[in-house]
């Protein structure tokens, strides 16, 4: 290999790049940090979330617009279907193991799945836009860009 800048067919980030660095993860919270402590992707700084599971407009420090991002339903969809599966599985073995009224079932699952999708749905909303920032992903547009 000549060693000649531009040989690699890959691109490598440059650490001195602020763009490049934050998209290679140098200096930038992993997407389980974002998720979990509310930090913005790009600076680390906690602002991501202006409410229990609302995105702030904007970075207060870097000024990332976190509403260009579209994470939509997709985490609370997905919460529910994987939260909903263990609680099925949990039902149908508290049913065949006890046979409790159907009162109980009521009582356990409805609040249980509830609770588990609220308390769940910041953290993925915050990793999907994490994911989202890290990734460059962006929503297809009609005009060709």
């Amino acid at each position: 290999m000549s060693g000649a800048a531009g040989a690699h067919p890959f691109t490598v980030a440059d650490p001195t790049d602020p763009s490049d660095a934050a998209r290679a993860g140098v200096g930038t919270p992993t997407p389980a940090q974002v998720a979990f402590r509310g930090l913005c992707p790009r600076c680390g700084a906690p602002t991501l979330f202006d409410g229990w599971a609302r995105f702030a407009p904007a970075c207060s420090k870097c000024g990332l617009d976190f509403a260009s991002f579209n994470v939509g339903d997709g985490p609370a969809a997905f919460l529910t279907l994987g939260i909903g599966t263990i609680i099925t599985v949990l039902a149908i073995w508290l049913e065949l193991a006890v046979g409790p009224p159907w009162w109980v079932h009521v009582l356990l699952w409805l609040p249980l799945t509830a609770i588990g999708v609220l308390l769940s749905l910041r953290a993925a909303k915050g990793a999907l836009l994490a994911l989202e920032w890290r990734n460059e992903a962006r929503e297809h547009r009609s005009d060709g860009q």
